[in-house]
């Protein structure tokens, strides 16, 4: 056994794995790995940091972001024929807004597209209402002129929330009248004036004696104050046709909260 160690001994000092430039061959240096595992302990300690300081709003839409690549790259069959829908409605609008500027193919019957579309107006409307209640001598007329003017004021509040709610500007950057702002008309979801020309008709038709060459003539009135919104760049086919649907909603709602005569005599006797 004692002779046996320096043999060993002499055999390991002769091998040339054993000698300093070999070393690395047979194990890692303690240097490096120190230096290794230091490094990798102060960059898991700086991710750490990070991650802590960063803001959790940060770190939520991280998360998020996923999901909406997701939803944007796979949308539901609603989302694709709502979209296709709205750029039908939008494309067709503006075709149809021939007359948005004076310098569209219809620009100089502007003016008088204009004009039809001030007969559909609240203002003129609520005017004229007065003035007839002031001058009616039947209770009556009296009776269905203050539900006419209950119709139209309705009316002006219902579209001017709902506008307030779509907040929908219109195919064209086209800014409203003074009587649209009178009335609070300034966005184009639903359309004010189809609303009320549809109220109106609908309630003429069913309070008023009428010819049938008068009903159709006021049936094409509504149609054409609704088209005249359109061809000058103020609203959407989508915002027309809306109008109309409010304003028949509107005509069923003062039907149900009709004034009799004896609350209309004594609201013009409070008046």
């Amino acid at each position: 056994m004692p002779a046996s160690q320096p043999r060993s001994r002499a055999r390991d000092r002769n091998n040339v794995l054993n000698r300093a430039e070999f070393l690395s061959l047979n194990q890692p240096l303690k240097g490096n790995q120190e230096s290794r595992s230091s490094s990798r302990k102060q960059s898991g300690q700086a991710g750490a940091a990070g991650a802590q300081n960063s803001n959790p709003k940060e770190r939520r839409q991280s998360q998020q972001l996923p999901e909406e690549d997701c939803m944007q790259l796979n949308p539901s069959l609603k989302g694709i024929a709502f979209n296709s829908l709205l750029a039908i409605d939008i494309c067709m609008s503006k075709r149809l807004g021939v007359c948005a500027n004076r310098a569209s193919s219809w620009g100089g019957a502007r003016s008088m597209i204009n004009l039809l579309g001030i007969t559909g107006h609240g203002i003129p409307w609520i005017a004229g209402t007065l003035i007839c209640l002031v001058k009616s001598s039947t209770l009556a007329g009296q009776e269905v002129l203050m539900n006419l003017l209950l119709a139209l004021l309705l009316d002006i509040m219902i579209v001017a929330g709902l506008q307030k709610l779509a907040k929908r500007k219109g195919p064209y950057d086209i800014n409203p009248g003074l009587l649209d702002y009178l009335t609070m008309d300034t966005y184009a979801f639903p359309a004010g004036h189809a609303s009320r020309v549809a109220m109106l008709s609908k309630f003429f038709l069913n309070h008023l004696v009428l010819a049938i060459p008068l009903r159709i003539l006021l049936v094409l009135w509504a149609l054409c104050v609704g088209l005249s919104r359109v061809m000058i760049g103020r609203h959407h086919i989508t915002d027309v046709l809306s109008g109309f649907v409010f304003g028949y909603l509107q005509f069923r709602l003062v039907e149900l909260i009709w004034m009799s005569s004896n609350t209309c005599q004594m609201l013009i006797s409070i008046w």
